[in-house]
């Protein structure tokens, strides 16, 4: 399901379509960052709302 990146776990857009509750679930329940990837660049991440909420706040002080 998941590939090796740098460390952090990425799968691709068409991958994430297939596995989308799955991805949902390991960040709800796991605190699992998926990154999605297109054509092997990162374009977007699946994170817990606890560590979005972080960087929403620091952004915010900014």
């Amino acid at each position: 399901m998941y590939r090796s990146c740098t460390d952090q776990l990425c799968m691709s857009v068409a991958e994430a379509r297939r596995q989308f509750a799955d991805v949902l679930n390991d960040a709800a329940v796991r605190g699992r960052i998926t990154y999605i990837t297109n054509r092997g660049q990162r374009i977007a991440a699946v994170v817990p709302v606890p560590i979005a909420e972080t960087a929403e706040q620091a952004q915010d002080e900014h």
